[in-house]
């Protein structure tokens, strides 16, 4: 059974925009952050990355992708199913008793 969600005003369809920049944004701060602090020396003697730092970097940030990735497809299933089992529940309590 397909779920029926209210149609979204322009101004909910904005906000919901808004906070997914907002969520994005979030994310690639924390995945900067954490693979800069995981990759790169705090004290350095070159401009450019070393190799060794290059390929430290692009494996944290594949991995970060990765997981982030496997997370919203885990949570997006849990919220399908939680809503299948609202849509029961709701179902049931229309019944006559």
């Amino acid at each position: 059974a397909a779920l029926h969600l209210p149609a979204m005003t322009q101004a909910q369809m904005q906000m919901v925009a808004e906070l997914e920049v907002e969520m994005m944004s979030d994310m690639y701060r924390r995945m900067t952050n954490s693979c800069q602090d995981k990759c790169v020396a705090k004290s350095f003697k070159e401009a450019e990355l070393t190799k060794g730092e290059a390929v430290c970097l692009d494996r944290c940030v594949a991995k970060y992708l990765d997981v982030h990735e496997k997370l919203g497809k885990r949570l997006t299933n849990m919220s399908q199913t939680d809503e299948a089992a609202l849509q029961k529940i709701a179902e049931e309590n229309k019944k006559p008793s």
